[in-house]
């Protein structure tokens, strides 16, 4: 049986842990997927972006108008735009396989992992062993809930292959409230498709807060892009009069609906890869829904075994598993020194929806749930200069602070630009910036979009001045 110093299972971030500093060391990498490099990479955010770009420009048009610009959206030439990320997706996943295959220091073994103990994994019908094992094998797209009769099944996608298909689909079902729903029913909606998006509650996004998800529902409803429904989840799927899928929904009285659709997307979350692993051998500790239990330095309840990204994390984003991936890379190399935590303090995420969203922090709900205190501020896009360019209608930021500190609480963005400008307010969480620090303590470029922070900001100071600014 073939020893190795370390063993990482997962080509995504755990990938990236090993790098010159390892090159003293016996490293197995094991992979089962077809493709090389994660979700994010090949099938997740990377891919899906690039389509939203696409769809952005096709959806130009609408935006124009409201500008006194006339464009003319003719159509897209989905195989094009298909090509045009995979043409540079796929090359980046086959070379990274090359390399990890052909390079230096790494044993690569393709095939599914399984522990038979701590210390012993088996892929395939090769066993080897490790001193140290990483366990980086992400997640997948939740099944659905209901049977596909055979003849069906091909017309059914899920983030995975969606991506990946023929051609633009003319009716399209998608089912989910998350972001993955609502980022491709947008994409595919922009680029031309007919979009239902069914959701099983009234909340979509349900992770943001509140007043962001709801004018995020009532965006959608107005703009009519997207064929929202809502409070209706999947029942069957029969084959409709011409050959088409043929989804069935039923309501909260049992009420049936009826949609056709040349395919669907199911995009009702994910699940972690854990189930495979056979982790009981190894004795490692796993909680609800296959979330493998990790402490602050990413060990699992093995010692010897560690644990990164969507398999083990409360964030389900590619920048905290590659932030966990650093944390693993330096505890491996630390020895018998001091080990380094992961910092979770403040993730942040995005939709790449239009309009986009970007979070950090705490929502109001949760703030009232654990009783602390805040004081909140709301700044409408409108009421600046450049939101006057924009022709900005119903977007705003709304940040939270606590009035005993001075620090942002939360800051949560409705609007174009979102994911940008949520940064530095990311940097102010992270780096103990008070908010008259942040809004006083350096030039805001004028008339930029920015400025909505910065009045967002303001807006906080006259909520509540701190003491400092009362004397």
């Amino acid at each position: 049986m073939q020893h190795f110093d370390i063993a990482v299972i997962g080509s995504g971030s755990g990938n990236s842990i090993i790098d010159e500093r390892f090159s003293h060391l016996d490293v197995a990498l094991i992979e089962d997927n077809p493709v090389f490099g994660g979700t994010c990479l090949n099938r997740g955010c990377i891919p899906t972006k690039m389509f939203v770009v696409a769809a952005e420009s096709a959806m130009a048009p609408r935006q124009a108008a409201r500008l006194g610009v006339d464009l003319d959206f003719k159509g897209a030439d989905w195989p094009a735009i298909r090509d045009r990320v995979f043409g540079r997706i796929d090359p980046i996943s086959a070379a990274g396989r090359e390399w990890r295959r052909n390079g230096p220091g790494v044993t690569l073994f393709e095939g599914y992992a399984s522990f038979v103990d701590a210390h012993t994994l088996l892929v395939g019908d090769v066993q080897i062993s490790a001193d140290q094992i990483v366990i980086a094998t992400g997640s997948r797209p939740r099944p659905l809930s209901i049977e596909v009769p055979e003849e069906l099944r091909s017309r059914f996608y899920t983030s995975d292959d969606v991506m990946r298909i023929a051609e633009l689909p003319r009716r399209l079902v998608v089912l989910g409230g998350g972001f993955v729903a609502c980022e491709f029913a947008q994409i595919f909606a922009g680029l031309g498709s007919q979009v239902t998006q069914i959701n099983r509650s009234e909340v979509l996004l349900r992770g943001e807060d509140q007043e962001v998800s709801e004018a995020f529902r009532k965006e959608t409803e107005e703009v009519k892009l997207v064929n929202l429904i809502l409070n209706q989840k999947i029942s069957a799927a029969e084959t409709g009069p011409d050959g088409e899928v043929l989804v069935i929904t039923t309501d909260r009285n049992g009420v049936e609906y009826e949609y056709l659709a040349d395919a669907v997307l199911v995009a009702t979350g994910r699940v972690r890869n854990s189930d495979s692993l056979n982790l009981a051998a190894a004795g490692v500790e796993v909680g609800p829904g296959g979330q493998i239990r990790v402490d602050k330095y990413q060990r699992t309840s093995q010692p010897n075994i560690w644990a990164l990204g969507d398999v083990s994390s409360n964030y389900l984003l590619k920048h905290v598993a590659n932030a966990e991936a650093r944390t693993v890379a330096a505890n491996l190399l630390a020895g018998d020194g001091e080990l380094v935590a992961t910092d979770h303090r403040y993730v942040p995420h995005a939709v790449f929806t239009d309009p986009q969203i970007a979070s950090v922090g705490a929502t109001e709900q949760q703030l009232r749930e654990w009783g602390t205190p805040y004081v909140v501020a709301r700044q409408r896009y409108a009421d600046v200069a450049y939101g006057w360019a924009l022709e900005d209608e119903g977007h705003f930021v709304k940040l939270l602070a606590d009035p005993r500190t001075w620090h942002l609480l939360g800051a949560h963005i409705i609007g174009p630009q979102a994911a940008t400008l949520i940064q530095p307010m990311i940097q102010a969480m992270s780096l103990g910036n008070t908010v008259q620090e942040l809004a006083c303590g350096q030039y805001w470029i004028h008339p930029a979009l920015p400025e909505v922070l910065e009045n967002a900001l303001l807006g906080l100071l006259k909520e509540a001045a701190p003491k400092e600014l009362e004397n």
